[in-house]
């Protein structure tokens, strides 16, 4: 792992990145129909497409800055994300659906880099903003403070591994999110949001092109040992909150060691471990 106050002769070694993906936040994306279907009707399969060929940019600008980097992607979308016949040939891959926790990730890694990230739920004309589930979560709180995705596997990687998060892109609003803890982070917004299910995006080969010079930058970061991992030391208080109607969601939260139920909707989750609440 490249940290900093390593020697200049540490640093040079290969890099380890660890990618994880979602679909919501890449350009073109704009409609829960393109992303929440298991099946491949045409607009998911075109959106897995968009988001395929933003993760081999991301691959590419990885590669530009060391070439003999080992780059490990999730698939990180619940119903997949990744066209697996157009996935990069010199990246590795874990599937969607059964890779629990940590997703792959381990200490042995330099950084996180996140592709296709969208906005935690509730925030403000974040397109396809939700935070695990766009059905079910109303919100999350972690230690009182609203917190998404971004932030969960941020202090998941920072806590567990001291791994940092270098490079993130999807729309403004999580890119916002991202810099609001990890300030050092490199940021590409591929589309502004203006609603929940609209956003002005930039074309497909416009985002590409600026998340492979993104990414490239962002292994520079790591390389000079500029961003620091984020870590949440114990004890955690996960709040969880469902929509009205979603009720029976809340089942499984409660089953969890050191839960309660607060109100029809809301379970909390107290405890001193972080692999029980950082995923």
């Amino acid at each position: 792992m490249i940290r900093p106050g390593m020697s200049r002769k540490e640093k040079q070694r290969s890099l380890r990145i660890h990618v994880i993906t979602d679909l919501e936040g890449a350009a073109m994306v704009f409609r829960f129909e393109q992303t929440r279907v298991a099946d491949f009707s045409p607009a998911k399969l075109e959106a897995m497409r968009i988001l395929t060929a933003e993760v081999n940019a991301c691959v590419d600008g990885i590669l530009d800055c060391d070439p003999h980097a080992d780059v490990v992607v999730w698939d990180g979308h619940g119903s997949g994300g990744i066209v697996y016949g157009a996935f990069h040939e010199r990246a590795r891959l874990l599937p969607h659906g059964h890779t629990p926790a940590p997703y792959g990730l381990d200490e042995t890694f330099d950084a996180l880099f996140f592709v296709g990230q969208h906005a935690m739920a509730g925030t403000p004309n974040g397109p396809l903003a939700h935070t695990y589930s766009s059905r079910t979560v109303e919100h999350y709180k972690l230690n009182g403070e609203p917190i998404g995705e971004f932030g969960m596997r941020a202090y998941m990687a920072g806590t567990l591994f001291n791994v940092p998060v270098a490079f993130i892109s999807g729309d403004d609003r999580a890119v916002v999110e991202a810099r609001a803890l990890v300030p050092e982070v490199v940021g590409v917004a591929t589309k502004v949001g203006t609603g929940w299910e609209s956003a002005i995006s930039l074309s497909p080969a416009r985002a590409r092109k600026l998340i492979r010079a993104g990414a490239t930058r962002a292994c520079r970061r790591i390389r000079r040992g500029k961003i620091a991992a984020v870590t949440l030391p114990p004890p955690y208080a996960w709040e969880v909150r469902v929509f009205a109607g979603q009720e029976q969601a809340l089942e499984g939260y409660l089953r969890r060691p050191g839960a309660e139920r607060l109100d029809g909707r809301t379970a909390l989750i107290r405890t001193e471990d972080p692999r029980q609440v950082l995923r």
